[in-house]
């Protein structure tokens, strides 16, 4: 499932594909999110994994419902893979991906004009496929929320 799917018609595209869970029935890994970045333009062809936390999901709806030309959006960030957006207009946006470990790329792609609202769709979409299902009740110690789906 999709979560970020941004593409233009000089063939730039940013997918970020998520897979599953990173360590289902694992409360210490159960909610975190194992994704597949794939980027390509003329000048590269990556596939890269990133891990979304729950609370990464929480900063991009955050930075959607913000983001304005001027602005930005991340999504990743200090764990390692991030992707970070800035708005330049409302139809042209610099991509830059960072894998510390690998490389650093930057793009340009011009969206759709409805990009946002269907990234917002995209994540309501995620999150209602694998929902938060795991607490923190004290530091280092996690439980099942009331609920959870088997």
């Amino acid at each position: 499932m999709n979560l970020i799917d941004l593409s233009d018609a000089d063939g730039n595209r940013c997918i970020v594909r998520v897979t599953g869970r990173y360590q289902p029935g694992v409360p210490t890994g159960h909610d975190i999110l194992q994704a597949d970045v794939l980027v390509s333009a003329s000048f590269v062809d990556a596939r890269l994994e990133l891990y979304i936390l729950q609370q990464d999901l929480d900063d991009w709806r955050n930075d959607l419902i913000e983001l304005s030309p001027g602005g930005g959006a991340t999504i990743g960030g200090d764990r390692g893979l991030s992707l970070d957006f800035f708005m330049f207009d409302h139809r042209t946006l610099s991509l830059s991906l960072r894998d510390p470990d690998r490389m650093t790329v930057a793009l340009a792609i011009a969206p759709e004009e409805s990009w946002i609202d269907d990234h917002h769709r995209r994540l309501d979409q995620v999150r209602a496929t694998w929902p938060s299902e795991v607490v923190m009740t004290a530091t280092g110690t996690y439980a099942w929320r009331s609920g959870r789906r088997d």
